[in-house]
């Protein structure tokens, strides 16, 4: 399928990504997300390691405050923004790096724009109530993420025709919902969710072809650092055992396209990165 926005070349990875590739560190403020749940919820913590991911060279961190793990229990929005909200102004004053949040809540998307954030990585892509709203009157970026179902369900039978296809044609009915909003494109960054209401041949297909959502003329996000994906094409390898297989990933979804990766092992895939680029000039 060819998608009815190949024509949008407005290119905001000058903006959003000026240096591409580039590397989002994970910072997850959550006691129960699949990789780092409970290491990083107290706020020294969470300080700590944001600064070791700014000084192994990341450009991006991304904070969470909600996992969004498969079968992962919701959080009400004010634990949400008590975890969230402190760490992000924290981080705009001490740290020369940009930092999003990754959040479906319109409430948190608020309370993140006051306080300053460069990005807000939506899984639901700005599905859930008043998120549009939320984000239209600001010219912050948004990353729209592709899932099927929600958190709770999203690993329950996923089923598609064609799974990038399926995820091109959901891009343009939420590209085209931005709009009616007065968001212009080139506010958006695309991710197609690895591992979010997808099985493995799904991943490796959408791997695989990640080049194409290309069509849209618009950055690209792919996160699939330590994913069980990553672990069942390595023999159902436990998630502390992933981190080459993560870095391999990451340079596959450069390779064809991507100009974000997000990972949990910043300077495993800053080395990885730079040899990368020497090859490819």
């Amino acid at each position: 399928m060819k998608s009815r926005w190949e024509a949008v070349r407005l290119n905001r990875s000058l903006n959003i990504v000026p240096q591409s590739p580039a590397i989002m560190g994970v910072l997850n403020i959550t006691p129960d997300s699949f990789s780092d749940g409970g290491q990083y919820l107290q706020f020294d913590q969470a300080i700590s390691k944001a600064k070791q991911m700014h000084a192994q060279g990341t450009d991006w961190i991304d904070i969470g405050g909600e996992s969004t793990r498969p079968g992962a229990p919701a959080v009400d929005e004010t634990e949400e923004l008590s975890r969230v909200i402190p760490i992000l102004k924290a981080l705009k004053s001490e740290l020369n790096v940009k930092v999003s949040v990754d959040t479906s809540k319109a409430v948190v998307m608020r309370a993140a724009i006051a306080a300053g954030v460069d990005m807000i990585n939506d899984v639901c892509a700005l599905q859930n109530q008043d998120a549009l709203e939320a984000v239209a009157d600001d010219p912050v970026p948004i990353c729209l993420m592709h899932m099927q179902g929600s958190p709770r369900t999203m690993q329950d039978n996923p089923s598609y025709g064609d799974v990038v296809d399926d995820i091109k044609h959901f891009f343009d009915r939420r590209i085209e919902a931005c709009l009616q909003a007065g968001i212009d494109t080139s506010r958006l960054v695309l991710d197609p969710g690895f591992g979010f209401g997808k099985t493995l041949d799904h991943n490796i297909e959408i791997l695989k072809r990640f080049s194409e959502f290309k069509t849209f003329g618009l950055p690209l996000l792919a996160g699939l650092s330590r994913k069980s994906m990553i672990g069942a094409m390595l023999g159902d390898r436990p998630i502390e055992e992933r981190m080459v297989g993560s870095v391999i990933g990451a340079i596959i979804a450069i390779n064809n396209g991507a100009d974000i990766v997000r990972v949990h092992d910043v300077l495993e895939t800053k080395d990885a990165i730079e040899i990368w680029q020497r090859i490819n000039g």
